[in-house]
């Protein structure tokens, strides 16, 4: 494959394997009853940080990457900042959840895993904004008192989830975008 051949990959939205997605979702409510507030911002930081040690070896090249646990197939041929700015995206999103669920609404539309989807042409400077991501999330986390709201608003893979679920989420998103990342520049040097 040329440099310039895109793989034929899944459409984003595809979903995960059903046994995957399965065991998956058992794991997130294990994570969700058995977590804290803490702990999930402690994944979320510990993640970050092993996302920003791997940003010291940067490039914006697309690289095909065999597909880890909770990827998408169509998220396999992804650059470090095309997966930085998908993370960007997805905080955000997350941010806005939560403070609507906090406030007892329901945010309107439906989350998807195909919206979610990167630009190709971005640029290095998404780095910036998605540290402020980071930083908004957790900003936004700590402002509410409580987060087990009775609102609820629907996970495409995890269904009807509350403001606590989508915490918990979030440093398990960041983890397996970590493992994308540790994936794209394991391609990238193995390429050069």
């Amino acid at each position: 494959m040329s440099d310039h051949d895109e793989p034929k990959l899944a459409p984003p939205g595809a979903g995960l394997p059903k046994i995957e997605l399965f065991i998956g979702r058992q794991l997130f409510a294990l994570r969700c009853w058995t977590g804290s507030r803490e702990s999930f911002n402690a994944r979320f930081q510990q993640e970050r940080q092993l996302i920003r040690e791997l940003l010291k070896d940067r490039d914006a090249k697309s690289v095909l990457i065999a597909r880890c646990q909770g990827l998408e197939d169509s998220r396999r041929y992804w650059s470090v900042w095309m997966t930085l700015d998908h993370l960007r995206i997805v905080n955000l999103e997350v941010i806005k959840i939560i403070g609507a669920l906090t406030k007892g609404v329901v945010p309107p539309g439906t989350a998807s895993t195909a919206t979610v989807k990167p630009s190709a042409s971005v640029t290095a400077s998404v780095a910036a904004e998605y540290e402020a991501s980071c930083d908004a999330l957790l900003a936004a986390v700590a402002a509410v008192p409580d987060l087990k709201t009775k609102v609820r608003f629907p996970h495409p893979w995890f269904g009807p989830m509350d403001a606590w679920a989508w915490h918990a989420l979030a440093g398990g998103h960041m983890g397996i975008h970590r493992v994308q990342l540790q994936r794209i520049f394991d391609g990238l040097r193995a390429a050069a």
